[in-house]
């Protein structure tokens, strides 16, 4: 079209198109967006909220990183808050059908809202994360093969968090399927501190009540600090000698370090945090600038970490 204009107003046409780009481009630079989450004293959310601000940097975003420490509540109202400032995006990290109300005021103030590692909510422009059930199917049948599917299992679930229920259901699915395996316990530590400690603690009374040598096959944790703290727990009790597998997802240094050195701590998966919060970023990027999302989940590539690869 433009080239059925003269010249004088072909210029002006393509100069007022480098103003408005321009104009965008600066716009764009100068949003707001706000992180909230109730966990940031979890390794992996910290790794991808990392990942997250380093990409806003580039682009010259304005980042609040808000943390409740643990107060899912609290998300509604820091919701709420930024909504009231003005932000032009809201990144949460947390189920989002416990934070509805807040989620709905950023939609009725057509604030966008994503999830990094959150769960799906038709209030969420999209969720990125890494494939739980995906990642559960992994270690669990680890563990299955590891104690030839008989013996008895200790789990550390945590199903007040979507992408960590989901984890514990395809692991439950799993263990139920194999007659020969019996779950001795199925714990949901807090996680107020990171989850290691009273991990820790919760497995040092399943191992008082379970004394016998061979009485735990294994645990299966839905997350590394659960398996941390099951760890400790099993070699501070000296029975790190009975063969107890034990696996976690999220392959945090710590975590790596242990299935490093080859003792009970066997596997853990590695998410790609850097790649979520990477991609979260990118998905922000994408509705800063008007454009849709196809997809109402966007899941980041996962792999098993084992003695093998663990220095890696």
């Amino acid at each position: 079209m433009l080239s059925t204009l003269s010249k004088p107003l072909r210029g002006v046409a393509f100069a007022a198109a480098a103003v408005f780009a321009g104009s965008t481009g600066a716009a764009l630079a100068q949003s707001k967006v706000a992180v909230i989450t109730p966990y940031l004293s979890q390794p992996g959310t910290q790794f991808y909220v990392e990942a997250f601000q380093a990409v806003a940097k580039e682009k010259g975003w304005d980042v609040n990183v808000i943390d409740t420490s643990g107060d899912v509540a609290a998300v509604i109202s820091r919701i709420e808050d930024v909504v009231n400032q003005g932000v032009n995006a809201i990144v949460i990290n947390v189920d989002p059908s416990q934070v509805a109300a807040g989620l709905q005021t950023a939609k009725d103030a057509g604030i966008p809202v994503v999830g990094m590692d959150a769960g799906s909510d038709p209030l969420l422009a999209t969720n990125v994360t890494s494939d739980g059930v995906a990642m559960a199917e992994t270690t669990a049948n680890f563990v299955v093969d590891r104690i030839k599917a008989k013996g008895n299992v200790v789990m550390f679930v945590f199903d007040a968090f979507p992408p960590v229920q989901i984890r514990g259901a395809k692991a439950d699915e799993i263990f139920a399927a194999n007659a020969d395996i019996k779950v001795l316990d199925r714990i949901t530590p807090d996680v107020a501190d990171g989850g290691i400690a009273d991990s820790r603690a919760k497995m040092e009374a399943v191992l008082a009540a379970n004394p016998e040598p061979g009485s735990i096959s294994a645990v299966w944790a839905a997350w590394d600090q659960p398996a941390l703290g099951a760890l400790q727990a099993i070699e501070a009790a000296g029975r790190q000698g009975e063969g107890i597998v034990i696996t976690g997802i999220d392959a945090n240094p710590q975590a790596r370090e242990e299935v490093a050195k080859g003792g009970n701590f066997e596997a853990t998966v590695a998410q790609d945090f850097t790649g979520i919060g990477t991609a979260t970023a990118e998905a922000v990027a994408k509705l800063l600038a008007g454009e849709t999302l196809a997809d109402a989940v966007i899941f980041v590539p996962t792999k098993l970490v084992t003695k093998d690869n663990a220095a890696q």
